[in-house]
């Protein structure tokens, strides 16, 4: 078996995956080709310790991470992800931070990305059947500009849900790119109750699948 490559580095795997799921019919949009500025951050040192267990779940949870979410990748190094930062619905200061306790699946976003706006509704529906005090989905738009086509998406296709974050910097996404977690949308990171990273993917899936709600209920039980 093929071992799956390090968080952040494109594989034919994810290029194939990304074809099945019909990606590129909006390959234009897949990738972002300008990159604003934002504070999010990401932190190494301070935490590192703490996040040694997150990556140990991460090698544990190798056995879900196949069929829908297969390009799900463990984490290779402990790494703090609690104060990657964005906004709530009433534009509050947010991080990650803000979810300690709970299993977090991070969604980066944006309307123009046209498998982001094919995944939504997945999104929405694992929510819906697994979001608890345990768990839940934070999918980011990274739409810059104002509130306008984000809350339109949601209304138009049904997203009721998933709770409304946002990132019109580009912060968020900006810093998961320099730590080679994001090169282009959708990015998802799955991530421990310290907030600390325990596997990432690029690209989309299906996650009201049978194969995504066994990682979380994996995650969610380590």
């Amino acid at each position: 078996m093929t071992a799956k490559k390090p968080l952040g580095l494109p594989s034919l795997k994810l290029v194939l995956i990304a074809a099945v799921a019909g990606v590129f019919a909006g390959a234009a949009a897949v990738y972002l080709k300008q990159v604003g500025s934002g504070n999010g951050v990401v932190e190494t040192a301070a935490a590192t310790g703490d996040c040694q267990p997150a990556r140990a779940q991460g090698a544990a949870l190798t056995a879900f991470t196949k069929g829908q979410v297969a390009a799900m990748v463990a984490a290779r190094e402990p790494l703090s992800l609690q104060n990657v930062a964005f906004k709530g619905a009433d534009g509050q200061p947010l991080s990650v931070e803000k979810f300690a306790g709970k299993t977090v699946l991070l969604n980066l976003w944006a309307t123009w990305c046209v498998p982001c706006r094919e995944e939504m509704p997945a999104l929405n529906a694992l929510q819906k059947s697994m979001g608890s005090d345990k768990f839940e989905v934070v999918a980011v738009n990274i739409d810059t500009g104002d509130d306008e086509k984000p809350k339109a998406f949601r209304s138009d296709n049904g997203i009721d849900t998933l709770g409304y974050y946002r990132d019109n910097t580009m912060g968020v996404f900006n810093a998961l790119k320099k730590q080679g977690l994001a090169f282009g949308l959708p990015v998802t990171l799955l991530i421990d109750g310290k907030g600390c990273l325990i596997s990432a993917m690029n690209g989309p899936a299906a996650w009201d699948s049978d194969d995504a709600k066994g990682l979380i209920k994996a995650a969610t039980a380590l």
